[in-house]
């Protein structure tokens, strides 16, 4: 049992912790489905970060060969919010991936819709914690910083086959724009976007664990978000680089990323930092019965009207059990740094307080 989990884990933790089960395959076409329930319940003072926070996600993931060399694929993900009354009905629930491709043998993969954007090639690095993490400056809708509609991704290993651990990835995203603008229009000028191009390139040193990941995004800025305070950029840039090794039980990854005119001021609805500069570390390590101990660093210090504060701040401390591949218990403290008596902080309102998440996950 213990060799067995020792297999298992690390290869649920690459997949997203997804463990798909094979509904079909036959005659060159194959489909995937795949799903957990997180029972999670948070414990704070903070009544913005304290009770039920459970919720359901299922997705499937489709394969069909076309040709020797050519084949098709496609991904639907979902997320369905179970901490809420009945009578709220869909309140946060959302499509977190929808899209399709086709795959050319050694010249890569191209598909369009919503799926991760290529700065997210080096958060995943660092958003692996049981509850928090990924909050630095990532979110969705955000750019290209995380899931996000309307980008076209070409994506391609080992260099055309030529160099074994060298992949890259060039990606396009059209403008998502205000409501009345745009077939997907949105009201939050936070969360949408002008047309962009992004890129990441990340090499693995074959045999040790270690690989380095750098990516870059470049976008316009809507009308909407230029007339947001005291934020009229044309652009928002991000870039990242990240270093992690995975080898011999042991996961250790660090990342940083700067953003400019891109990341949002958390207290405030209508306005964007100037830049933002931010850090994560993550140290794990995988015991054969299961267990699985985090400790990790998170920040994010911004600046704005040439003032510099921290608005994310933290040390997390947590441990993962799993019984088995479908089957895991979780236990997660977040040691919040943000100073009480920081004149941001009060200014914004941002939670000071620590927070406790516990949970047990059923996945397939």
């Amino acid at each position: 049992m213990k060799k067995v989990l020792a297999i298992l884990i690390p290869a649920i933790l690459a997949a997203g912790a997804v463990n798909a089960a094979e509904i079909y395959n036959q005659d060159g076409n194959k489909l995937d489905l795949y799903g957990k329930v997180d029972a999670r319940h948070l414990v704070s003072k903070d009544d913005g970060n304290d009770g039920d926070a459970t919720y359901v996600r299922l997705g499937f993931k489709g394969e069909t060969q076309i040709t020797d060399s050519l084949s098709g694929y496609g991904q639907w993900e979902y997320n369905i919010q179970a901490n809420n009354a009945e009578e709220v009905g869909t309140a946060g629930n959302a499509t977190r991936l929808g899209f399709a491709g086709l795959k050319f043998g050694d010249f890569g993969s191209f598909d369009y819709g919503r799926n991760y954007g290529v700065i997210y090639d080096v958060e995943a690095m660092t958003d692996i914690l049981p509850v928090f993490g990924g909050d630095s400056y990532s979110a969705s809708d955000n750019f290209m910083t995380g899931r996000a509609n309307n980008v076209a991704t070409w994506r391609n290993s080992n260099f055309f086959g030529l160099v074994d651990g060298l992949d890259f990835a060039l990606q396009y995203q059209g403008s998502n724009r205000g409501a009345g603008e745009s077939a997907n229009g949105r009201d939050n000028a936070l969360a949408q976007n002008g047309n962009g191009w992004g890129a990441s390139v990340a090499y693995n040193i074959e045999d040790t664990g270690v690989s380095a990941v750098a990516a870059y995004s470049n976008s316009k800025r809507t009308d909407d978000q230029r007339a947001l305070w005291m934020s009229d950029a044309k652009h928002a840039e991000a870039w990242a680089s990240g270093l992690k090794y995975d080898a011999n039980s042991i996961y250790l990854a660090a990342t940083y990323a700067e953003t400019r005119n891109m990341t949002a001021i958390k207290g405030l609805s209508d306005a964007v930092t100037d830049k933002a500069k931010n850090l994560e570390v993550v140290a794990q390590y995988q015991f054969d019965f299961g267990l699985r101990p985090s400790l990790a660093y998170v920040q994010s210090k911004v600046q704005k009207l040439d003032e510099e504060f921290a608005q994310v701040k933290y040390i997390e401390l947590g441990s993962t059990y799993y019984f088995n591949k479908n089957m895991a218990v979780y236990a997660d403290y977040k040691f919040n740094l943000l100073n009480k008596n920081d004149d941001a902080v009060k200014t914004l309102n941002l939670a000071t307080d620590d927070v406790l998440g516990l949970g047990m996950v059923y996945q397939f």
